[in-house]
This record gives structure tokens, sequence and C-alpha cells, in this order.
């Protein structure tokens, strides 16, 4: 192949390659439902997360450092966890990590909340690469209103991960309990925006 064909192949590829990344759709990170008056919501229940990792303790901590960073913001009251617990107990709710409309509904009217949180920790804890490691975090929240029980926000975040300086030097990453807490700070972003 002469050095024209290969510059002419060049350019084509580039182009095409430009044209489909314009093409691509980019969906907003964050719901916010338009028609929702959040300064009506004074109080949440904060439900417990749906635990997709190996880590059987991990949605129980990334549960309580989102109810600590929520109370701190002042801007809610969080019911405390035992009467979470124990308005779930009420209503025998099978999966209080996934609660249906009607549930959210009924939660609400029993622990006089506004609106209940449910979140899904997708990843949590190390990660390996060759012989590179770090510690990540990914996961998704809802806030359903009891009125309804209609979701009213929806935002995702991811944190960490293994970095080109990981992959150079080593190092671990950052350490999980820094990683969690800017997820958290990330969701609560998007919540307050």
């Amino acid at each position: 192949m002469n050095v024209k064909t290969a510059m002419a192949t060049g350019v084509v590829f580039c182009a095409v390659f430009l044209a489909l990344a314009r093409c691509a759709t980019k969906y907003p990170e964050v719901f916010h439902d338009d028609k929702m008056d959040f300064s009506s919501v004074q109080s949440v229940a904060v439900m417990p997360f749906l635990n997709l990792t190996r880590d059987v303790t991990a949605s129980e901590r990334a549960r309580d450092v989102f109810i600590n960073k929520l109370l701190a913001t002042k801007a809610v009251y969080v019911v405390p966890i035992g009467e979470v617990s124990r308005g779930v107990a009420k209503l025998e709710m099978l999966t209080p990590a996934t609660p249906s409309p009607e549930e959210v509904v009924k939660l609400g009217a029993i622990v006089k909340v506004q609106a209940v949180v449910t979140g899904t920790l997708k990843e949590y804890g190390e990660l390996r690469s060759g012989s590179s490691t770090g510690n990540a975090i990914s996961m998704s929240m809802q806030m359903l209103e009891t009125q309804e029980g209609k979701t009213v926000w929806s935002a995702a975040t991811s944190e960490g991960g293994i970095t080109i300086g990981d992959r150079l030097f080593g190092g671990g990453g950052k350490p999980m309990e820094r990683i969690t807490d800017k997820a958290i700070d990330d969701l609560l972003g998007k919540l307050f925006k």
C-alpha cells in the first residue's frame, strides 16, 4: 500500500468515526420529575439497598453513608432505620429493596414520610486487572413519592477503578471509604441540583 492510499484510508476512517460519534445518543444521567415539588418533601425513608455485589455487608455500609450524608444536608429529615424496619415488617414486605408503588404508598402512611428512597449497589470493592488492583463502587438510586408511589428522581454513579497510575506504578487505588463518600456526594449533588 502506498502512502497516498494509506492517507486516504485514514481520512475516510476518521470521517466515518466522527460521523458515528456525532450520531451516538447521550442519555441523561439524572431523572427529575418536572411536576414534582421537591420542596414539599420534608421527611424520607431510606430502604435497604439491593446488593448485587459479592460483599454481603456492602449495601448496609453504603446505605449508612448515604443516610448520614443526607442528614448532614439538613434538607430533609431521614426516618431512623428501626422505624423503616418496623414499617416493612408491619406491611410484611417480601422485597423491601424494591417496593411496589402500593407498598410505597402504605409505607409512607405508616412512617409518615413524603418520599421513599431505594438504591441498588452494583459494584463494591476491589477490582483486578492483571497485577493491578483498585477499589470501585457503582450504584443507582431512586426517590418515589408516597401519594402514588411513582418515581420522581433517579440517578446513577460510579467511582474508583484502576487508573493508569495504578497500572504503571501499582498502589491499589484509593481507599474504599473515600470512593464511597465521593459516589454518595455525586448522587446527592444530582438530587439537589
